[in-house]
């Protein structure tokens, strides 16, 4: 028997206690997904879980056949997207959320990379013309962390966390290159993009609402990121 050939899209999603928002979201993108006229996967990147999330995710990936799913033991969310970039097999790789589900950012991003001008299309919530209506204690991180990266890295864009499209064959290695997981992969990413000369990033403006509270407490999550951008620092720093 043929193998089914690979998908021109990959889709992945890391989740985490997502039981009462899962089922509806994925159904919706299913939905949705079809209206880009490419072929598929959805890849859920299930981590440390501890309500029905991972039972969900099995019964949507029997049920749908371009829905897979992974789990890992640990509430990890830069490690899940890692694997998710890695097992993808699309030409082009969309990382959303799972309160998100941008399609229409999907359809712009696939738009510039069809068109060859970039390499890594970011959904930027903070430039101009960006709408991001979280309560002010997310925007305020958002701009908290930014300016961080700004000042210890010397980011020169406006977002890195949340939507993001891109070629996998040019940035997996970039995603084989982060050393830190967590909250910070997804900076990491951005930022080792944007230092590669080989490689385009553009950012978009997209809008952003939040459809349920935050899965892992901010507050907790403050040790864990001062702790990935001190190494991080130091990793960027000494590849000069």
């Amino acid at each position: 028997m043929r193998s089914a050939p690979p998908p021109q899209l990959s889709v992945v999603i890391p989740i985490h206690n997502e039981e009462g928002i899962l089922l509806s979201a994925v159904h919706d993108l299913l939905a949705r997904l079809p209206r880009l006229e490419k072929s598929f996967e959805l890849i859920l990147a299930e981590n440390g879980s501890d309500d029905d999330t991972v039972a969900i995710a099995k019964q949507l990936a029997e049920a749908h056949e371009q829905v897979r799913m992974f789990s890992l033991e640990q509430a990890d969310y830069g490690l899940a997207l890692r694997q998710g970039i890695e097992q993808a097999r699309g030409t082009y790789v969309m990382c959303d959320e799972v309160d998100i589900c941008d399609v229409d950012f999907y359809r712009r991003a696939l738009e510039l990379l069809e068109a060859g001008g970039c390499d890594l299309v970011v959904g930027s919530k903070a430039m101009p013309g960006a709408q991001d209506r979280r309560p002010l204690v997310r925007k305020t991180a958002t701009f908290v962390i930014n300016r961080l990266l700004r000042i210890t890295l010397g980011f020169k864009g406006t977002d890195t966390h949340g939507l993001k499209a891109f070629r996998r064959e040019a940035l997996l290695p970039v995603a084989q290159a982060c050393v830190v997981d967590r909250d910070l992969f997804a900076s990491e990413f951005v930022i080792r993009a944007g230092r590669d000369k080989g490689l385009t990033v553009i950012e978009v403006p997209v809008s952003i609402v939040e459809k349920r509270p935050p899965s892992i407490d901010l507050a907790r999550r403050v040790p864990a990121v001062l702790k990935g951008l001190a190494r991080l620092y130091v990793a960027i720093r000494m590849e000069r």
